[in-house]
């Protein structure tokens, strides 16, 4: 693979990830099947690139919802007593991180060492699919993130957690948690991605840690630098979009999307 191949390579991987990390498809199950159905060099596109493009995604989110990170920052010293405001809704992010620490901690490395496979998405695809068309035939959604309790925010922290499973979504398993714990579309995603920025700045610092004592080439340095900037634009925008649609249209496109491919991927595993 030439130089400018693989350069146009990591713009794309960029604009996959910007996407699907923040509508409820599963940009793990995207970068994944992408190398494995066109064959891209999984040791040069490899777990640590899929890390830059999340930092690129980071980047994103913090600069969409960058007033309520200010806030949320300068009322920390007052989020563990906070009643309302910036201060509880911090309060509220750390409660809802606890459950992807301990798994995290736990359980992560065996989770990328045996289930980054095209069979095991093909399967999470399906489940996550299933969850959203329930989650919007399941009772009534009116409530936002300041009616959220303790015990919410470690639910929706619980299913943050299923994105360590490729396939399953981050923001696809916690929007539906937040609709089956009764809110609004918006507000789910609202709190889905205030959620998980202390995720993946911590999945980003973790392996950027091993990238930075491995070394990159000035060839790696390139390839990174395009991801990241090409997820970070795509991803500011898709916040933006996916947002407003959200304001007045269903999930059930996404569902059926998610089992589409699933069926995909069963049919391209079965004629390898």
């Amino acid at each position: 693979m030439s130089a400018g191949v693989k350069l146009l390579v990591a713009a794309l991987l960029g604009v996959v990830q910007g996407l699907t990390e923040f509508l409820p498809v599963s940009s793990s199950a995207h970068l994944i099947l992408a190398r494995a159905f066109f064959g891209w060099d999984a040791a040069v596109f490899g777990l640590a690139f899929d890390v830059a493009l999340h930092a690129g995604t980071l980047a994103a989110i913090l600069v969409f919802f960058r007033e309520d990170v200010l806030a949320m920052i300068a009322a920390a010293p007052s989020a563990l007593t906070a009643k309302a405001g910036a201060g509880r809704l911090a309060r509220l992010i750390a409660i809802g991180t606890l459950p992807v620490v301990v798994v995290g901690v736990l359980f992560a490395d065996w989770l990328e060492a045996n289930l980054r496979t095209p069979a095991v998405i093909a399967v999470t695809l399906t489940i996550g699919g299933v969850a959203l068309l329930a989650a919007e035939r399941v009772g009534a959604r009116r409530r936002d993130e300041t009616a959220l309790t303790a015990a919410d925010s470690l639910a929706l922290g619980g299913a943050q957690t299923t994105a360590l499973v490729p396939g399953m979504s981050r923001s696809g398993s916690t929007i539906a948690m937040g609709m089956f714990l009764g809110m609004t579309r918006e507000s789910g995603a609202r709190f889905s991605f205030l959620l998980g920025i202390p995720a993946i700045a911590a999945a980003a610092g973790k392996e950027g840690v091993h990238v930075l004592r491995a070394g990159l080439s000035g060839e790696e340095l390139a390839l990174f630098a395009v991801g990241m900037v090409t997820s970070a634009a795509v991803g500011y925008m898709t916040i933006k979009y996916f947002l407003r649609f959200l304001a007045g249209h269903r999930l059930d496109v996404f569902a059926y999307y998610r089992l589409a491919l699933a069926a995909v991927t069963v049919v391209w595993l079965l004629a390898l």
